[in-house]
């Protein structure tokens, strides 16, 4: 049974290799791959590695070699057409059904591919030729060399109608090839067909494998209706599932650990000029999620790097709200703010790579993007204004799918909230008999993290709990299922123990059903085991009965819910205490608000402690 190379190819970009060989092969992360013992041969010492990036297994003691469709085929002893439904089943794809018309299709699109390899080749010849000294001196102008004009296959579309259209027939190449290539325009109202890029520079469009796809041209005469021109949409080409230099920035960007979005084929070019070769463009459009998909298959944290205009603001925002329901743990979007006016080309030439560095290396998480767009000139002097731009803030951080992610983002937009709104502190000078500002407290809740520190903050009800908490989900996971919300509310410091919490939600959320053991063991395959250690303890003397493998699931349930209780009581009992101290300092009604409310809140969690521990 034959499937589409499109489908296959998605197949495997839909589904994390190490994903499926770490549920049979015990994987440890060795920078950015994984390794473990071949479970298809007997060894002591691992030789069997694992890359998610490059999309293959290998061994180097008994030479097996593959993607995710062979890894399947050998480790369960299936067919071809029995692997790739087992996979598509689990990535939520559709198997295709084949048929004679399918394969057609896909000759089709071979032989498609090979008539843009030809036009992209007489496109180059062009350039160089007689017809192409107005374009080779818009590129001298750009400040492009010769190197990277060949580097990007840069050609030339004279001004003729039909100059591409003659020469592609005389090389066997039929016209209606060139019309669903998207290399001729055929009048609807009938006629003879002509070029669509008519004296443009032209810019070769590869896919994943760099295989011409599309082209863009850029017209050198002023007056054109269009000044960017791109192929339109072929069997070939879809523009919202394709970026522009994805293949060659690809291995750059694993080298650099970063990859960064520009607008246009010409900041591309010119970054890569300047030695910035991880960058890549969306293809005339705003980003997709299929585009947003393959760029976080490239980095964790892509850079977006946009004109620094009005427009490229608004791009930037867009990108940012396509971008929220797809967040996870560590998968995000920064965003490089470019000085006024303008583009990485401008910069580059007038300033150089250094300027561009610097540009990038401040680059903004998503979280301050969505910040300053909700409060930049908005009026916050009421409290219905302000619980307006709260709503905005929750509405956005509700977005996103990720569990974990969104009670981070809650979290973190409520912290600047207080950070906002919160009075100033003042003190009675010795002598004097006026107040004068103290500073700002940064906000109500938990001891503050000292800046710079990344360790766990300690405090009386941190520690102990907090471990007792994570280990009774990985030892019984089916807490998550009935009580996942809760457990996500729950606000630990910042540091290793509350990385291990967020991990834990979006494990469990993609791979449910697993007991106790086998959820301990996917955590550690996916490189846990020291977060795992720190929450479990020494042979789990110290953790609470409820937190332990083997007891009782009604004792685990009452124990587990009566810590989450007490550890809510010990945050509530802190924020009073903070609360009371700006009262102490600043009898303004805002705060007498809130420590009324706190009061309140304080005495029934009491209660409900009280009531728990005696059941």
């Amino acid at each position: 049974m034959a499937f589409p190379d499109s489908f296959l190819e998605e197949l495997r970009n839909r589904v994390p290799l190490s994903g499926v060989i770490g549920r049979s092969v015990r994987l440890i992360k060795r920078g950015r791959e994984f390794t473990g013992l071949c479970p298809f041969h007997n060894e002591k010492t691992p030789s069997f590695t694992v890359n998610d990036d490059k999309g293959f297994f290998h061994c180097f003691g008994c030479g097996a070699h593959g993607d995710v469709i062979g890894f399947v085929m050998r480790n369960a002893g299936l067919s071809f057409p029995e692997a790739v439904e087992q996979i598509a089943q689990e990535a939520g794809l559709a198997v295709p059904q084949v048929r004679p018309e399918d394969r057609q299709k896909a000759d089709q699109a071979a032989t498609l591919g090979k008539a843009m390899e030809e036009a992209a080749k007489w496109f180059q010849a062009q350039l160089q030729g007689d017809t192409g000294t107005e374009a080779r001196a818009y590129i001298r102008k750009r400040g492009l060399t010769a190197d990277t004009v060949e580097r990007f296959r840069l050609g030339y579309a004279p001004a003729s109608r039909t100059a591409l259209k003659e020469a592609m027939l005389a090389r066997n190449i039929p016209e209606t090839m060139l019309v669903e290539a998207g290399l001729l325009i055929k009048p609807e109202e009938g006629g003879a067909s002509y070029d669509r890029f008519r004296n443009r520079v032209m810019f070769p469009i590869g896919d994943r494998r760099g295989r011409v796809i599309a082209f863009g041209g850029r017209a050198l005469d002023p007056d054109a209706p269009a000044k960017y021109l791109n192929s339109p949409e072929t069997p070939l080409f879809h523009k919202g599932f394709n970026l522009y230099n994805h293949a060659n920035a690809r291995e750059a960007a694993r080298e650099a650990g970063a990859v960064v979005v520009v607008e246009g084929y010409m900041d591309v070019i010119a970054l890569a000029q300047a030695g910035i070769a991880h960058a890549v463009a969306p293809l005339g459009t705003a980003l997709t999620e299929e585009q947003m998909a393959l760029l976080w298959r490239l980095s964790n944290e892509p850079i977006l790097c946009f004109d620094g205009d009005n427009a490229g603001w608004r791009a930037a925002l867009r990108a940012a709200d396509r971008a929220m329901p797809l967040l996870e743990p560590g998968r995000s979007f920064r965003f490089a703010i470019l000085p006024g006016g303008q583009d990485p080309d401008d910069l580059v030439r007038s300033q150089g790579r250094a300027a561009m560095d610097e540009v990038l290396s401040n680059a903004l998480p998503l979280a301050d993007i969505l910040w300053r767009r909700e409060t930049e000139n908005r009026p916050l002097d009421t409290p219905e204004r302000r619980a307006a731009l709260e709503a905005a803030l929750i509405g956005l951080a509700n977005q996103i799918k990720s569990p974990a992610v969104q009670n981070h983002y809650r979290e973190h937009f409520r912290a600047r909230m207080r950070n906002l709104f919160a009075p100033a502190r003042t003190a009675w000078p010795p002598g004097g008999r006026n107040w004068s500002p103290g500073r700002i407290r940064p906000g109500f809740g938990r001891p503050q993290q000292p800046e710079g520190d990344t360790g766990p903050i300690t405090s009386g009800l941190s520690g102990r709990t907090e471990r007792a908490l994570l280990a009774a989900v990985v030892a019984h996971p089916w807490l998550l299922e009935d009580h996942g919300e809760v457990f996500a509310a729950l606000s630990f410091p910042q540091g290793p123990l509350d990385s291990l919490k967020s991990r834990i939600l979006e494990e469990a959320s993609r791979h449910p059903g697993l007991d106790g053991e086998a959820f301990a063991a996917h955590l550690r395959q996916q490189g846990l085991g020291p977060q795992l250690d720190l929450a479990t303890g020494e042979s789990g003397r110290v953790l609470e009965p409820f937190a332990r493998a083997g007891t009782a699931r009604d004792k685990v349930e009452k124990g587990w819910y009566q810590a989450v209780q007490r550890y809510r009581l010990a945050e509530l009992e802190q924020e009073l205490a903070a609360a009371e101290a700006d009262l102490a300092s600043d009898t303004n009604p805002e705060a007498w608000q809130r420590f009324v409310a706190l009061q309140a809140e304080v005495g029934s969690a009491r209660s409900q402690v009280s009531a728990s521990d005696t059941d």
